[in-house]
């Protein structure tokens, strides 16, 4: 046999494993065959990367789907297609621009009044690493958006959502929370110089600080909070990177790319794991990798920093202090 040439058992046995070898990585589909038949759910960012394939996964299995997005024409034409796809005709789109807590209102306001229960609410939507770019409201966007938006909604729906417990709250962070730290000094970045990676692993890091207070105010109502790590995923929310877009990172970190960069599909189970798994029912105020629970930062564990956080969030989007 040339020496040149591998028999093609070999390779197919060879990229058979660089496969395994990758999915293990990525963590693995979400093991749950339950289905959500008469339940709602609410995915912020759902018109793109992983809340799309939340989405899907989640109608797939019968669920009432409300896509929440700031773009509606995209938001209409990821509702359509997946209505297409799944053939469940009841994934719906409705307008949430979380930079804008106006806009916020409005969504709940609606939600609250148009809909019985809501059973899921995934926080999903976020924004990483963009320019030093304020929300409507005077926000850091990426403080505005990935925290303080869900941290209004969540607290609008709160009620609905113990009114159709069991229910469940899931909030997307990032293994970048790890690299967080809250300065309470100066949350908006109003008197540093902007570090958009320092900014972003704030936002991450307030999502867990969230989570952690909110499962305490939630004891005994029938309604969970957990936060997770999706992995990384090629996605639109690492446009401000440039890392997709350069040929440098292209070229040399491709292969291991291929290897720890997960599909959005793969992206989207630890979402969906949370959203329906049996076994975690009751389960909450936990940080999950993957579909793994995990410790996170020692400063995420911190209850009087959640505390803190929760009183000064309250504060700037206007809800009364409790």
């Amino acid at each position: 046999m040339n020496r040149y040439l591998v028999p093609v058992s070999v390779l197919g046995t060879a990229v058979g494993g660089a496969v395994l070898l990758r999915d293990y990585v990525a963590g693995g589909a979400c093991p749950s065959k339950a289905t959500l038949q008469g339940k709602t759910v609410i995915i912020t960012g759902a018109n793109t990367g992983i809340g799309r394939e939340t989405a899907l996964e989640l109608a797939r299995r019968g669920g009432n789907i409300i896509l929440a997005c700031r773009d509606m024409e995209k938001c209409e034409a990821a509702a359509r297609e997946i209505r297409g796809e799944t053939l469940n005709h009841r994934v719906n789109a409705r307008h949430l621009d979380l930079a804008s807590l106006k806009s916020v209102r409005e969504f709940a306001r609606k939600i609250i009044e148009e809909e019985e229960k809501v059973h899921v609410l995934i926080n999903n939507a976020a924004v990483m690493r963009c320019p030093h770019w304020t929300t409507e409201d005077g926000f850091e966007m990426q403080l505005g958006v990935n925290h303080l938006g869900h941290f209004l909604l969540t607290n609008l729906l709160l009620d609905k959502l113990k009114a159709s417990a069991p229910s469940r709250i899931i909030n997307l962070s990032s293994l970048a929370h790890v690299a967080g730290h809250i300065d309470f000094d100066d949350l908006n970045w109003e008197k540093r110089t902007y570090n958009t990676k320092a900014a972003y692993c704030q936002s991450k890091l307030a999502v867990v600080l969230f989570t952690r207070e909110l499962s305490h105010r939630l004891q005994g109502t029938g309604v969970t909070v957990n936060a997770l790590h999706p992995g990384v995923a090629r996605t639109e929310l690492g446009r401000h990177t440039g890392m997709h877009s350069s040929a440098f990172s292209s070229f040399t970190l491709g292969p291991i790319f291929w290897l720890l960069v997960k599909s959005p599909q793969l992206a989207a189970q630890t979402s969906t794991y949370l959203a329906v798994a049996e076994d975690l029912e009751g389960v909450s105020g936990k940080y999950f990798d993957g579909l793994r629970e995990k410790a996170p930062a020692p400063e995420a564990e911190d209850d009087e920093v959640a505390r803190r956080l929760w009183a000064e969030s309250a504060r700037l989007v206007g809800l009364k202090v409790s």
